[in-house]
């Protein structure tokens, strides 16, 4: 069977991080959302999503198809279920439809013609920015028990202090020396050729993704999740940071996601709960104004290659864009539109040729080349997000 993840309703509910990727590769838990389905479907994966990003996300379609709602994460029962659909099936979890059978000479999808399968079981959803965090402790879990099942992790050395070892996993070429882990409250896994360096202090869940690395003498708090080849120090809390993003140094961060390659200046902190401990607005794409979240702590999303200066200092419930770069005393509002520069004084139009060389660097010392169709996906969201820059 072919499988197509298409991006669904929640798209644009989880900007900044769909200007650049589906929903489906969205990071949440240990894996994105796409590895998940595949992991336990068995099989590859597509994608059905805005044509801008089509070439870099292509879908391929068959004679027979699934397509998947990508918002929805598998668990055991609905990935059986999502298997076994048949011609003219669907399943729906109240009015939302989590997947259906498709076939190659079928024109169009009326779902009254279909045989309505009911999901009525409990799964995992991502249907707004803040659901990454909220939910990533329940993600780690069921990513970690499906990772972790029938294997053996690799010996825990003799210098860590280590609480509940049932529940610490760690692959082959981790590196961990005189850290204290504390499983209790959650697991902990440690991805191939991960690194955690002396005196970190950590308390699950936690999830270091390969290649990932926490710096020495780190306070980290559950639920996180260390993307692959991306870097922490400092104080962290409940936080998400995809691929390739740094926030190497002292400072706080909590309640948070990070997209990819974006880095936070030494020292510089966010605020998750506000001063009289009301509900948290973010900004919302949908609506073009600030929208409630039914949260008391929220704190920084940071949509892809975007940057901040040391001692930068973030509001309860900021959004920053993609390519952006923040620095100068003072707090940066709580909106930073895509390729902003500047800080509390104001901002200008970050350029896409100075944004880019900025790019190429940052992803060449990762052996990344900014390519032509990562590039076209960038200009067109400077072109999209023009309406909310004020030069």
């Amino acid at each position: 069977m072919n499988y197509i993840l298409f991006d669904g309703p929640t798209r644009n509910a989880l900007l900044p991080f769909t200007f650049t990727r589906p929903v489906a590769d969205i990071l949440i838990g240990i894996m994105t959302i796409r590895q998940k389905w595949e992991m336990r479907l068995g099989s590859t994966t597509t994608t059905l999503t805005e044509e801008y990003l089509s070439d870099k996300f292509p879908m391929v379609e068959m004679e027979e198809n699934v397509m998947i709602n990508a918002s929805f994460l598998p668990n055991t029962i609905l990935s059986e279920m999502v298997s076994n659909l048949g011609l003219n099936q669907a399943i729906f979890k109240g009015d939302e439809v989590i997947a259906f059978y498709t076939s190659e000479n079928q024109e169009e999808v009326d779902f009254d013609t279909y045989e309505i399968i009911e999901f009525e079981g409990d799964c995992i959803r991502v249907e707004h920015t803040w659901d990454i965090f909220s939910n990533n402790d329940a993600a780690i879990r069921e990513d970690f028990e499906l990772l972790t099942e029938d294997r053996k992790s690799q010996p825990i050395p003799k210098s860590v202090n280590a609480i509940a070892k049932e529940n610490i996993f760690i692959e082959e070429g981790a590196k961990l020396e005189f850290v204290t882990l504390n499983a209790s409250s959650g697991p902990i896994y440690i991805g191939k050729n991960a690194e955690i360096m002396e005196g970190s202090v950590i308390r699950g869940p936690l999830a270091l993704c390969e290649n990932a690395q926490i710096k020495m003498a780190a306070k980290i708090y559950g639920a996180t999740t260390v993307g692959p080849y991306s870097r922490i120090g400092g104080e962290v809390k409940n936080a998400v940071l995809f691929s390739y993003s740094n926030k190497g140094h002292d400072g706080f961060l909590g309640d948070s996601v990070l997209g990819e390659f974006c880095n936070i200046g030494a020292d510089s902190n966010n605020s998750n709960l506000k001063n009289n401990y009301e509900e948290v607005k973010l900004w919302s794409y949908e609506k073009e104004g600030f929208a409630k979240t039914g949260l008391q702590f929220c704190g920084l999303m940071m949509g892809d290659h975007s940057k901040c200066g040391i001692n930068t200092m973030f509001n309860t419930g900021t959004v920053v864009g993609v390519s952006a770069n923040i620095f100068g005393a003072g707090f940066p509002r709580n909106f930073v539109p895509s390729f902003s520069w500047g800080g509390a004084s104001g901002f200008t139009t970050y350029v896409t040729k100075k944004a880019f060389e900025t790019a190429r660097l940052v992803m060449s010392r990762r052996n990344i080349d900014l390519d032509e169709k990562e590039a076209a996906i960038l200009e067109h969201v400077f072109e999209e997000t023009k309406k909310w820059r004020k030069d």
